[in-house]
């Protein structure tokens, strides 16, 4: 009798033990908010699909919000319905590309006071619903070496800006200005302005895509 009550005590102990592990387990929802290149990203070969291919899909579960032509408002506008009310645990920012190339290409850009104020509002409200952030620098728009592109300048001011904030917030920077400025000095002896990581001076392709994964999944797991 006592060996029987011992082995039904255990087998529900076991029980409870898996019953509350399935209650509470769920897998870490990872969002990537951003412009095109997220959106080009989720695609097969994209920086975010290469990213859930090289997690654990039981452990993780990664979702892709880009949304092409996108400024850092755009995000703030938009960020409750994509991103807050899908309750992440994680969120990567990544924007800043078409805050500056806007600036000459439509006259529809962001002023690097506004730029600022919205960053630090979309991380703060992120914050505030519980989710942990991680924060990436625009890479390029143009890949010549040494400040050559026309809006190197303005680009380096606007990924400094983040660079400061991450700092000042304590929060883990991808810092894909850095790593694509440093990648061109070895890899672009033609000094070309497209072809190296990019396809179109802005977009990723194939060796972009995984730079931009590889840099990126120690940050998010």
């Amino acid at each position: 009798m006592k060996t029987a009550t011992k082995t039904l005590t255990v087998t529900l102990a076991i029980a409870v033990v898996v019953l509350l592990s399935a209650m509470t387990f769920k897998p870490k929802k990872i969002i990537f908010f951003g412009d095109s290149i997220t959106q080009a990203g989720v695609q097969p070969g994209g920086y975010v699909d290469l990213i859930r291919k090289a997690l654990d899909p039981a452990k993780y579960e990664v979702i892709g919000a880009g949304i092409g032509g996108n400024k850092v408002y755009d995000l703030y506008l938009r960020m409750e319905e994509d991103v807050l009310n899908k309750k992440p645990d994680l969120v990567v920012i990544y924007i800043g590309v078409n805050d500056v190339w806007h600036k000459q290409l439509s006259k529809t850009g962001t002023d690097y006071d506004k730029f600022i104020r919205f960053y630090e509002a979309l991380i703060k409200k992120i914050q505030n619903n519980g989710a942990k952030v991680v924060l990436c620098t625009p890479a390029v728009i143009g890949e010549k070496k040494n400040g050559a592109n026309e809006m190197d300048t303005d680009l380096d001011k606007y990924s400094g800006a983040i660079r400061e904030i991450a700092s000042k917030n304590n929060l883990p920077l991808c810092d894909l200005r850095t790593i694509f400025t440093e990648y061109a000095k070895t890899n672009n002896p033609g000094d070309n302005d497209r072809g190296i990581l990019t396809t179109d001076r802005v977009h990723l392709n194939e060796k972009g895509n995984k730079t931009v994964a590889d840099s990126l999944l120690p940050l998010v797991k």
